[in-house]
């Protein structure tokens, strides 16, 4: 070892170069924990976003199984058409002692190209409140895609509890679309 650099210092630049390796190897002790911390922490970091990731995904799935089940009641609720109206309404009145004094069919109403509205009113003559709250109750529980679209009641002057009523009623039909015509074939010779 001839000629050793750190021998050829003086004692000065020595203990400046020896002071300058326990510097040195005091930064690389603490330089190892705090990059292993940084490195753990973008782990976590990236696990926590990954873990949040797979909640949200599963809070999707349940919104998307709420989303088809409602899907799938509405398509139950349309796949029991509704009887013709005027003789369903007919029956129901009947039932609450209600009196249906006459009935007049609406036009049909395309609703999109899925679902087709039948409309009709009907007119019942000293109807208390309580039958005439049970009939819609009832139209409204059938089961039937059947709802009430208009409701007009007028007291009739000098009778306690009895009124004239008129009442739309409509109920839906889920059209299904016509099957696209099949390509004729080629005839072949």
């Amino acid at each position: 070892m001839a000629n050793a650099p750190i021998l050829q210092m003086n004692v000065r630049e020595r203990r400046l170069v020896t002071m300058l390796g326990f510097v040195g190897a005091a930064l690389l002790v603490l330089a190892i924990p705090f990059g292993l911390e940084a490195y753990i922490r973008s782990t976590l970091s990236d696990n926590d976003d990954l873990r949040q990731a797979l909640s949200d995904v599963q809070d999707a799935r349940i919104r998307v199984r709420e989303r088809q089940a409602k899907k799938d009641a509405i398509g139950l609720r349309y796949a029991k058409t509704a009887p013709p109206l005027a003789g369903y309404l007919e029956q129901a009145a009947r039932q609450q002692k209600l009196q249906v004094t006459d009935s007049t069919p609406l036009p049909d109403v395309p609703h999109g190209k899925r679902y087709m509205e039948h409309g009709t009113d009907i007119h019942l003559k000293k109807s208390g409140m309580l039958p005439l709250a049970l009939f819609l109750e009832s139209i409204e529980k059938s089961g039937y895609p059947v709802a009430a679209t208009r409701l007009n009641i007028r007291r009739r002057t000098g009778e306690p509890d009895s009124y004239d009523v008129e009442v739309g009623l409509s109920s839906y039909d889920r059209v299904e679309p016509l099957p696209a015509p099949a390509p004729a074939e080629s005839a072949k010779p």
